[in-house]
């Protein structure tokens, strides 16, 4: 028996959905096919469906050989007005974008906002690194690139600027000095904005590769520094005397003719404490002659700045770096010299001809502001050990002045005096009505740059910050109290991002020792041009590399100095919109990481790179790790000023958004 069908079962959705479709359907293909001519236009038929049912074949068009004349039927068809529509609603506004972040960001940051030190930096693959010579990214010869950006390749200065320091030697400056009984003009004065070096210094006639330490810490090249002023005034103190085509350093000094080895042993002996290597490993070289207090430390671990004015005794600071000594050319006088608070462990002056109680002591003040709490003064001069009327005055006022300053007053013996400074505040708010007084809460003892002395005492921070280091080498790795207070964004994970950077740069630098044989290239004296923590540096000792390294931090980033003596290395503000305060020929090796597209938005890159050609030696090497974006203009100028350019890609590969340009400043012909 049939089931029955009644009327109900049409009104079910499956029925109904399917009647709409073939409804749909069939109206679809009625108005397709009315609206495919509408102006009864011929149809360009290419194929005929119709084919046979033996062979397929393809069918000749209707309309082979018929012309039509598209012109006409343009104009027989004027395109239809559109009807007025109804204007949409504008989409609301946006919120405005948040402002950007003021802070400067550091390092590798996991989702949480923490730092990580779970990160890979690469592998150098020693194949390619060995073969940067041969295969190199960017290369080309200087006349091909200045083309391109129409830079002109740079010539040469006369030969009489081939010991040009800018800011030292402006004499349009000097004239301009109101007053120079202070020693204004052993300060600096930069050129003007516009006039200032565009030529290649060149090297003194008949220069030479320089001497290779440790070598050079008792001779060097005559030609490589031709002055023989100090030969004739200081011969006979056993500083230095002339030998054929070289210079010999026997190790004396003014007050130490016997050798600065014993004297740094009778040192050690008047004060045990003083532990070289260990509880002292900064120190600062005041007056420091031709560098051999400095010179000498090196062998017992201990980092020496040594400066010296550009002044009478011609040349000192340059014998000091063609040592391979750390020095600077700097000078007591009326502003504050570029070191940080608590950064030396010791100072030293023997015979450094400084009048520290004039002022009411404002250059000892400064000594005490750059002077560890617990740090060393010694003093070597006429007053300590000779009995003259004049100089037993200068005694008794220098005696006078320390006790003003809370210095503990340790021994004299012989030709030598040491000093103390104290550990904390508590004796200076003990004085009531003595002066010198106490600085300003508001003062800032790290505030360094163009900075005017200030006849007051440093206070040291309550919280005990800087006196509380590690003995050396342990304090290279241990995160400094001083670290806290860098004006960085990384308020909670500062820790993790100083090791982050260290572990950073020791991987890059162990590549580079690897595979580059950097202990093989003569490296000696080098600059990291924005050290950061000094995490650069710091890889440098941890592999060995028998160099030192002057940190210099910018001052368009934050101030890390305090963090870079803490961890026992040495280190100096500048600004690279100015020439810096060396001699030409100074560094082997210039290294230059995110610097000059930072820079770049604050003075012209190829002022920057002259001012490295003027300090790195003939035969020295620029290292500039930077933005990919910045690489093309840097390869045109190290084009335009004659060095061997290559650019390789970062360990991170090719894909990365930076790249390394490697600069090699050739040697003179002979």
């Amino acid at each position: 028996m049939k089931p029955s069908i009644n009327a109900d079962s049409f009104k079910t959705p499956f029925i109904i959905k399917t009647v709409a479709f073939f409804a749909l359907a069939i109206t679809f293909f009625y108005f397709g096919k009315q609206w495919s001519n509408p102006n009864g236009y011929n149809h360009i038929i290419f194929f005929s469906t119709t084919t046979t049912a033996t062979t397929p074949q393809v069918a000749i068009s209707p309309n082979f050989n018929v012309s039509f004349n598209a012109s006409t039927l343009i104009d027989q068809n004027p395109p239809k007005k559109l009807e007025p529509s109804i204007p949409l609603p504008s989409p609301p506004a946006l919120p405005p974008p948040p402002p950007a972040d003021p802070f400067r960001k550091f390092g590798i940051v996991n989702a949480d906002g923490t730092m990580s030190e779970e990160f890979e930096v690469g592998e150098l693959d020693p194949s390619m690194a060995e073969d940067w010579e041969n295969n190199t990214r960017v290369e080309g010869s200087a006349s091909a690139s200045a083309k391109r950006l129409g830079i002109k390749n740079f010539g040469m200065c006369p030969r009489s600027m081939s010991e040009y320091i800018p800011c030292l030697d402006n004499v349009d400056a000097l004239k301009k000095l109101v007053s120079t009984e202070k020693g204004e003009k052993f300060e600096r004065h930069c050129p003007e904005e516009g006039k200032g070096l565009n030529c290649l210094v060149p090297p003194p006639k008949g220069y030479r590769a320089p001497i290779p330490w440790p070598r050079s810490r008792d001779e060097v090249w005559f030609n490589n520094v031709p002055h023989t002023r100090l030969v004739e005034d200081k011969g006979g103190q056993n500083w230095i005397y002339r030998e054929k085509d070289k210079f010999k350093f026997p190790g004396g000094g003014t007050q130490f003719i016997h050798g600065a080895d014993q004297y740094l042993d009778h040192i050690s002996q008047m004060i045990p404490e003083i532990t070289f290597g260990q509880h002292i490993r900064v120190a600062l070289d005041v007056g420091c002659g031709v560098a051999s207090f400095g010179a000498y430390l090196m062998s017992r671990n201990v980092l020496t700045m040594s400066i010296a004015p550009k002044d009478v005794h011609e040349n000192q600071i340059q014998f000091a770096l063609e040592r391979g000594v750390p020095a600077m050319a700097a000078a007591f006088a009326t502003r504050r010299l570029l070191y940080p608070s608590q950064a030396f462990d010791l100072i030293h002056c023997s015979r450094c001809r400084i009048n520290w109680t004039r002022d009411d002591g404002i250059l000892l003040l400064e000594v005490n502001r750059m002077l560890r709490a617990g740090g060393y003064f010694v003093w070597a001069a006429q007053p300590v050990y000779k009995h003259e009327e004049a100089l037993e005055g200068q005694w008794e006022e220098m005696l006078n002045l320390t006790s003003r300053l809370c210095w503990k007053f340790l021994k004299k013996d012989g030709y030598v005096a040491i000093w103390q400074k104290p550990f904390d505040n508590s004796c200076y708010m003990s004085r009531e009505g003595v002066s010198p007084p106490l600085c300003d809460l508001t003062d800032n003892p790290d505030n360094i740059w163009y900075v005017d002395l200030k006849a007051c005492i440093s206070r040291l921070p309550e919280n005990g910050y800087g006196a509380n280091i590690t003995n050396w080498p342990a304090r290279l790795h241990t995160s400094p109290d001083r670290l806290q207070s860098i004006n960085i964004d990384a308020f909670i994970s500062r820790k993790e991002l100083f090791r982050a950077e260290s572990k950073y740069w020791n991987e890059i630098i162990s590549g580079y020792v690897r595979a580059l044989h950097w202990k093989k290239m003569k490296l000696r004296n080098i600059m990291d041009m924005r050290a950061g923590f000094g995490g650069f540096a710091a890889a440098l000792i941890d592999q060995t590399v028998d160099c030192w390294v002057m940190n210099v931090v910018p001052v368009s980033g934050p101030n890390t100095l305090p963090v870079i003596y803490d961890r026992g290395l040495i280190g100096v503000m500048h600004d690279w919109c100015e020439p810096f305060d060396t001699y030409p020929r100074t560094y082997d090796l210039l290294h230059a990481a995110s610097l000059l597209s930072v820079e770049k938005k604050r003075c012209n890159v190829s002022t920057i790179m002259l001012e490295m050609d003027r300090i790195l030696r003939p035969g020295g090497r620029v290292y500039i790790r930077d933005s990919l974006s910045i690489m093309d203009e840097l390869v045109e100028i190290g084009n335009a000023i004659g060095w061997h350019v290559s650019v390789r890609d970062t360990a991170e590969g090719p894909h990365a958004s930076y790249r390394i340009l490697v600069g090699d400043k050739r040697l003179p012909r002979s």
